[in-house]
């Protein structure tokens, strides 16, 4: 979609990629809001990643940190995370606008920890864009 303010603002279904290699034991946020609290996707520790939206906090359980890619997804309000090509269970079940405008930070978390390699933003999803954005990110 075609971004024309400083913020992304996700409503409805969306895609988000990203291969990071986080470094550390608190690895911090990868996408923030750097003017509303309680709006990231982060690292929560090396074997935790957490999803703020509106206030409301998920959790995925991830099997490990480092140099690894991940695809969050949420069609209606299920939301998934899959971790190298694998979905993490159990979905989440949440709503609410996800309001992005900056990466590796936000108004609420701690700075993001490692190296960025690449991120990719959809407002919207389906089995073959997340098949996609999976092979994109695992051949980096």
């Amino acid at each position: 979609f075609l971004q024309t303010t400083g913020q992304i603002t996700l409503t409805g279904d969306f895609t988000i990629g990203f291969r990071v290699e986080a470094t550390g034991t608190f690895l911090g946020t990868v996408l923030g809001d750097n003017t509303t609290a309680n709006e990231f996707i982060k690292f929560n520790g090396v074997s935790s990643f957490r999803v703020d939206i509106d206030d409301d906090p998920q959790n995925f359980i991830i099997t490990s940190a480092g140099d690894n890619y991940y695809v969050l997804t949420r069609s209606g309000t299920t939301v998934t995370l899959h971790q190298n090509g694998t979905a993490i269970s159990p979905a989440k079940t949440f709503s609410g606008t996800a309001d992005i405008d900056t990466i590796g930070d936000s108004f609420s978390s701690a700075s993001f920890s490692g190296t960025m390699k690449e991120i990719q933003i959809y407002s919207s999803t389906s089995t073959a864009l997340t098949a996609n954005v999976n092979a994109r990110l695992a051949s980096l």
